[in-house]
């Protein structure tokens, strides 16, 4: 250790608790600093919202950046089709409720024109990529937020706050720029854009005791509730449209709820009885398992699948 940061260390320990600022403050505060950072600096941002608990939370610090005023830039919606309806309606209603413009690119809209086909598993997690980048083109944005967090996947653990991507929205690790001292270099090419991540230092402990103490509105399904499910590889998924059962899975009714939402197909339920925000806190705090890594078949396709999506384009 440095005698600089041995200094600094010995500094944060002797300050007395009045001095001291709390965890989920000191975050809160980097990312609404991140947010309107880049609000200073671009010129056409764009949030990326799922209905998830991490878009919900940056829409959230998003609304405290700017408030009284409202959110300065618009949501977008990467719809693959195969979204949870009880994801939608929430989304619909929380853009409606606060007057927000919401941006939506439709998986289904490629692959009725051609654009895209289907894919033989049924999953769409991997054609979101094309739509994302012609939205991002077609709008002109030029950062996008996006709620990825480092704890989520080895591959989001490589990115900066501010991601670079290039004219073809591809993400190049050694291209990353340093950061230092709350730094965010954001300057960039005719064509290129900017991923930023204000939710980088957090957990997914540290968004669910935010939630908690924000009183941040969320979907249904991340709390325990009675569902039809069937198994398979591992993973309790709900039966759709998009391709499930097969011969041979059966279908069972149990009390599940969500870690993390996304497409139908490979986003997998936990069994729990965790119906309140307390009860998920107490589960999540002794869970040894990632919510990706326990719920995202399409983050098991291989061993750097997640990466192998980031460097075409994906989030």
């Amino acid at each position: 250790m440095s005698a600089i940061v041995e200094e600094q260390a010995q500094t944060t320990e002797t300050l007395p608790p009045s001095r001291k600022v709390p965890h989920l403050e000191a975050l809160e505060s980097e990312g609404i600093h991140i947010i309107r950072e880049v609000a200073a600096e671009f010129e056409r941002p764009v949030l990326l919202f799922s209905g998830g608990k991490d878009s919900a939370v940056m829409l959230h610090l998003a609304r405290k950046a700017f408030a009284p005023a409202p959110v300065p830039f618009p949501l977008m919606h990467v719809d693959t089709g195969h979204n949870f309806p009880e994801v939608i309606a929430y989304r619909d209603a929380l853009v409606e409720r606060l007057g927000l413009r919401l941006v939506v690119a439709s998986v289904q809209s490629y692959i009725d024109s051609g654009k895209l086909r289907e894919r033989a598993d049924g999953t769409r997690n991997p054609l979101q990529t094309v739509p994302l980048l012609d939205a991002i083109a077609d709008n002109k944005f030029d950062a996008v937020f996006g709620g990825g967090r480092r704890d989520e996947e080895k591959a989001r653990a490589k990115e900066r706050i501010f991601s670079l991507r290039d004219e073809f929205g591809q993400w190049d690790p050694r291209r990353q720029r340093p950061e230092l001292w709350n730094l965010y270099n954001g300057r960039h090419k005719p064509g290129e854009h900017v991923r930023v991540f204000p939710l980088s230092n957090w957990t997914e402990l540290d968004v669910w005791e935010y939630v908690e103490r924000e009183g941040v509105e969320l979907p249904s399904i991340y709390f325990s509730h009675a569902r039809e499910v069937f198994k398979r590889n591992g993973m309790w998924l709900t039966p759709g449209e998009w391709g499930g059962p097969k011969d041979g899975e059966i279908v069972e009714r149990k009390v599940v709820r969500y870690r993390t939402v996304g497409d139908m197909s490979c986003t997998g339920a936990v069994e729990s009885v965790a119906s309140s925000i307390g009860d998920v806190i107490a589960e999540i705090a002794v869970t040894t398992i990632t919510e990706r890594g326990a719920t995202r078949a399409d983050d098991k396709l291989s061993e750097a699948a997640m990466e192998d999506r980031k460097r075409e384009g994906y989030f």
